[in-house]
């Protein structure tokens, strides 16, 4: 069973606002948007770095 977590962020209102326009140009709920831009993070670091082994 996969655990999905709460994560809270501070960001400024009008960065905000510009990106949830961004996401709503993309067809993308802001939430969505930030999981996809961090799976491309991670993606990119293990494609460089090898890949990111995690302990239980």
């Amino acid at each position: 069973m996969k655990i999905e977590r709460h994560f809270g962020l501070r960001i400024d209102d009008e960065l905000l606002r510009k990106f949830r326009y961004v996401c709503e140009y993309d067809g993308r709920s802001a939430n969505k948007k930030i999981i996809q831009m961090i799976k491309k993070c991670v993606a990119d670091f293990e494609k460089e770095n090898g890949e990111i082994k995690l302990e239980d």
